[in-house]
């Protein structure tokens, strides 16, 4: 029998989930969360009842009880470094990790808690595959310029590899044959140099580095940023919230929805159109710092994210970058699937799961 897996995707504003049995989806919903609801929580992790219950109603909704389901999976968040890609077995080391804080809060914290949560009564399995501190930074990419602040790998690693394999795939290759830029364009944004299989150099993208994106600040002028956190105008975590959260298009627009970006556009707003363009400037000087620090050894240029269905940014994008470049756009995001191919593998016996 095919076993029937959940997976378990949420976002600071969404919790996506899926019934899969195998490969094949069953049923799938993206429950939108208003974010006055959201913000009535004091930390991400108090959020953890409110996603149960709405998880629990899709599974019996669409005629399924939590018995019956095999493998429960979920969204990797801030945890320690880990070294290597895969699935991760969660346990309670882990959801302690998680729970403190202690590495960060973001609401990919909740996906290894959900699916705990959910598994753990039952005897069942619960995993986490590719989160998004996975580090298989070369040394030379590790080094900042400072000694006491080393560079940290934060990124959108679940996508990143997911599309990075499904161009291999296509082309009939192995992943670890190739060279590649994957750049995902969300709320935040990532790009990263996909060398023989290992993220070895990638932007920091919850942590100021890189392109600003839809809401986030990227990289800024340093003097200036130290000035403005010793003007007494706003406390730390303030700072931290208008620099990743309120940053990037947000801060220069007043919005970070690209629907709404696209429709000033076409109605003549130059500001949209003027900052749109900024971004992709941006994003086109990081694929080129590592187009260069792969000494031009680049077999394509992945851009994906809910971004990359924006015709404008892609134009942009496209008015930058040299018509050499192998470009190839995946809009959107394969996340679920993502998570439901890990743990396949380890249940084929492909791969092993690591402990935590």
């Amino acid at each position: 029998m095919k076993p029937i897996i959940l997976a378990i995707n949420p976002g600071s504003s969404s919790t996506k989930i899926a019934l899969y049995r195998d490969i094949a989806p069953l049923a799938e919903a993206n429950i939108r969360h208003d974010l006055s609801v959201v913000a009535r929580f004091p930390s991400v992790m108090a959020q953890k009842d409110f996603r149960l219950d709405l998880i629990v109603k899709f599974v019996v909704d669409n005629g399924y009880s939590l018995d019956d389901i095999d493998i429960f999976v979920g969204r990797g968040g801030l945890l320690r470094p880990l070294a290597s890609g895969g699935a991760y077995i969660v346990n309670e080391r882990m959801i302690a990790d998680l729970e403190s804080g202690r590495y960060g809060s973001h609401a990919s914290n909740l996906g290894a808690a959900l699916a705990y949560e959910l598994a753990n009564p039952r005897g069942k399995p619960a995993y986490i595959v590719d989160p998004v501190i996975i580090d298989e930074l070369d040394d030379i990419a590790r080094a900042s310029g400072f000694s006491l602040i080393p560079r940290r790998s934060v990124f959108h690693a679940l996508n990143q590899k997911a599309m990075a394999v499904r161009y291999s795939e296509e082309i009939n290759r192995s992943y670890r044959d190739l060279n590649l830029i994957v750049a995902h364009l969300g709320g935040g944004i990532s790009i990263g140099l996909h060398r023989k299989g290992r993220v070895v150099d990638v932007n920091d993208a919850l942590g100021g580095e890189g392109p600003i994106s839809p809401e986030r600040s990227g990289s800024l002028p340093v003097f200036p940023l130290i000035d403005l956190c010793y003007s007494g105008r706003y406390a730390k975590e303030e700072l931290k919230k208008l620099i990743v959260g309120k940053g990037g298009l947000a801060s220069y627009l007043g919005t970070s929805d690209g629907f709404v970006i696209a429709r000033r556009i076409e109605e003549g707003d130059a500001e949209a159109a003027f900052y749109l363009e900024v971004m992709a400037y941006q994003i086109v000087k990081e694929i080129g710092a590592l187009t260069y620090a792969a000494s031009g050894d680049v077999d394509a240029v992945i851009i994906t994210g809910g971004f990359a269905n924006s015709r404008q940014l892609i134009g942009f994008i496209r008015k930058y970058l040299p018509e050499s470049v192998n470009l190839r756009i995946y809009p959107g995001e394969d996340e679920i699937s993502a998570l439901v191919k890990g743990v396949l593998r380890v249940y084929d016996g492909e791969e092993e799961a690591r402990e935590y």
